[in-house]
């Protein structure tokens, strides 16, 4: 082989190269992944901590004892977020995806401890119901089929709709029960910080664009405690390191009735990680198949089966840094794995949480009104690629999300319904899947009985003719049973293509 040849073969396969990597691969500077990670580790900060303390509370734990919660969520966090991005075989979806306690079984999991069973019943039932979900994960993950763009593009929209409420608590204070929620300077702050996030958004400098909510978050912060509403006295209380203990709570019982329970609360988890999963792909733009979703599931099962060891409950994929992946533009999932070091490292550094558990609600709630907001316009985008043509895709995406945001509208609408009912359905990213996989599998999949004419509920195909063309009509014009006619009456010849 020539020289020149040799060359050019050695260019072609960096190109393949180049060509064949994935965008989440990408490795960034040691010091912008840091800043990177810290950035996803504040923004789901108060989403990781808030199951501990809900489900301690209710358990009558002391506040030394909800920190214990705490700092093992925090620590198990990071352990499942690191399996998730970096992977191991059969674990891990290596994408950009934070871990974290599930909301979808905190009711459950406060019913559990309310009706006797206390927390080594939950852990026990979180154990054997997360064992479950790791067998059937693979089985689970076949459904890949059934999220075309129509589904994906419906539950996207709808995790972020149903992520507002959050922010819109956050920029109120966090606390209904504070003297001060929805006051004129919480209100005030959060809109401070939202203007700063967009002012940052603009700047023509990659880095601080990228940087821009943890930035905002940072100018937010200082803004706060310039007028007094950051409280950091309580940083120094509590111990400074701490390990986490294995089975601080008492060795897991298993009953049965709470092992049935949790077995919905994970078939709702493994549905909402599936979504997050084909969020985060589309956004990355990067191929999701039934292989990978699978290994997302298992990582999330193994961390969820392996939490209660050391206090921790459920682990699932957080959908609000699926935002931030898409506002921020950093695809990368080492960023995330650093954060997921982060994580572990709050977990053992206490002092270090309760620092960062200082930063006020409202400066949160600025930035997770771009950041949700940024999902639901990713899932718009993901819809507008649906062919709605002479079909029911249109009365699908509108089922799913008019579905999906029922419980957000009307929180105590499924009050009344059995639990396993509304573990399923209080949850409006689950029920937006569910609905959505299931009216697609109706409409789609099994055609058998679908009418052969257009269905009033399908759009009606757009019509448009091009400019050009209509530069070629002259005043009286007209079609007149099916021919192109003059103000005279006379035909005109219509050329057809390649004459």
């Amino acid at each position: 082989m020539s020289t020149h040849n040799r060359n050019d073969a050695v260019a072609q396969t960096k190109k393949s190269r180049v060509a064949s990597a994935r965008p989440e691969d990408e490795r960034l500077p040691l010091g912008s992944t840091i800043a990177y990670g810290l950035q996803h580790v504040l923004t789901m900060y108060g989403g990781i901590i808030a199951p501990p303390l809900i489900i301690g509370s209710a358990a009558g734990l002391d506040q030394g004892e909800i920190g214990i919660l705490i700092t093992a969520c925090l620590f198990m966090g990071g352990l499942a977020t690191i399996l998730q991005t970096v992977g191991v075989r059969w674990f891990g979806s290596q994408l950009p995806l934070v871990q974290g306690v599930s909301f979808a079984g905190v009711a459950t999991m406060g019913a559990i401890v309310t009706s006797g069973g206390g927390l080594p019943a939950i852990f026990g039932s979180v154990i054997v119901a997360s064992l479950v979900g790791l067998l059937i994960a693979p089985v689970f993950a076949t459904v890949i089929r059934f999220f075309p763009p129509v589904v994906t593009g419906a539950v996207i929209t709808t995790i972020g709709l149903t992520l507002i409420p959050v922010a819109a608590m956050w920029a109120m204070g966090g606390d209904p029960g504070a003297d001060d929620y929805g006051s004129p300077a919480n209100l005030a702050l959060a809109g401070g910080t939202f203007v700063v996030v967009l002012l940052l958004s603009k700047v023509g400098v990659g880095a601080v664009s990228r940087l821009s909510i943890l930035l905002a978050i940072v100018v937010g912060t200082v803004v706060a405690a310039l007028f007094g509403m950051v409280d950091f006295s309580a940083v120094g209380d509590g111990p400074f390191v701490a390990l986490p203990t294995p089975f601080a709570f008492g060795l897991p019982t298993f009953e049965i009735a709470a092992i049935v329970s949790m077995l919905i609360v994970i078939l709702v988890t493994l549905t909402e990680t599936t979504a997050d999963i084909l969020a985060v792909g589309e956004i990355v733009g990067t191929k999701v198949d039934a292989k990978r979703i699978a290994a997302g599931l298992r990582a999330d099962m193994l961390s969820s089966a392996v939490s209660p060891v050391f206090g921790s409950f459920t682990q699932s994929a957080f959908a609000q840094n699926v935002g931030l992946v898409a506002i921020s533009g950093v695809r990368s999932r080492f960023v995330v794995t650093a954060g997921g070091v982060v994580l572990v490292v709050l977990g053992l550094l206490p002092v270090l949480g309760r620092a960062v558990a200082a930063i006020p609600a409202p400066v949160l709630g600025g930035a997770g009104i771009v950041l949700f907001g940024t999902v639901a316009a990713s899932g718009i985008r993901t819809l507008a690629k649906v062919d709605y043509r002479g079909n029911m895709n249109l009365i699908i995406v509108a089922s799913a999300i008019g579905i999906g945001m029922l419980p957000i509208a009307a929180p105590d609408i499924y009050a009344e319904m059995p639990d396993w009912f509304r573990t399923i359905f209080d949850s409006g990213i689950s029920s937006s899947a569910v609905v959505a996989i299931l009216l697609n599998i109706l409409f789609n999949h099994l055609r058998a009985g679908n009418s052969t004419g257009p269905s009033v509920m399908a759009a009606a195909p757009p019509r448009a003719v091009r400019e050009d063309q209509l530069d070629a009509l002259q005043e009286g014009d007209a079609f007149v049973g099916g021919r192109l006619v003059d103000a005279d009456g006379n035909e005109v010849p219509v050329v057809r293509p390649g004459h």
